[in-house]
């Protein structure tokens, strides 16, 4: 019951200025998306802990995709995601992005200690998803509250999951809304 890796490709979008405001560095967000097939699709699973364990390999995998797609720039927000193809069930993306999946990502960035915001849904391909995207020390950091837009193009197919990490560089250009600055962050609770 192993997803197997069908196609992998990342999308990297560099924000330079927003309403006129420029970004000092630009806002870089990266998406990094594995397609796998859903050793799910069509039938009745009631035990999906082997996905959830198998899925570890797929979140180092992604991981070390967008933490090299985001150079020469360090993570500072995160988020996660997935859309099961129309075969399958949306519990089977759910059992890929749990936190085994996630911690690879941790890892990888140097830490993070908030919880990992995540979307996942049941489409077929060509669809398109929204990935929320939050600081990865302190969920309370109103300036990194964000999202990526994920196009898949030819994915998911009806036996496929497209499984998507998503990481950023920085918080909005021109955030303005108050609340708690990445430089205050103290308590690292993944809150405060």
């Amino acid at each position: 019951m192993k997803p197997t890796l069908r196609r992998w490709f990342t999308v990297v979008d560099h924000k330079i200025t927003e309403d006129g405001r420029s970004g000092d560095p630009p806002l870089c967000r990266v998406a990094a998306v594995a397609v796998v097939g859903n050793p799910c699709a069509g039938k009745s699973v009631e035990d999906l802990s082997p996905l959830i364990e198998q899925s570890v390999e797929l979140g180092q995998f992604l991981a070390e995709k967008a933490v090299r797609a985001i150079r020469p720039y360090s993570v500072t927000s995160y988020g996660k995601g997935g859309v099961v193809g129309l075969a399958g069930e949306q519990e089977h993306v759910n059992a890929l992005i749990t936190t085994v999946f996630a911690e690879p990502l941790r890892a990888a960035v140097g830490g993070g200690e908030a919880w990992i915001s995540s979307m996942t849904k049941r489409a077929g391909p060509g669809c398109s998803i929204d990935i929320p995207l939050a600081h990865k020390d302190a969920l309370y950091v109103r300036s990194h509250y964000d999202g990526m837009t994920v196009c898949l193009p030819e994915s998911p197919m009806p036996d496929e999951i497209a499984v998507i990490i998503c990481v950023a560089n920085r918080g909005r250009i021109g955030a303005r809304v108050g609340g708690l600055k990445a430089e205050e962050i103290s308590a690292f609770d993944g809150l405060r």
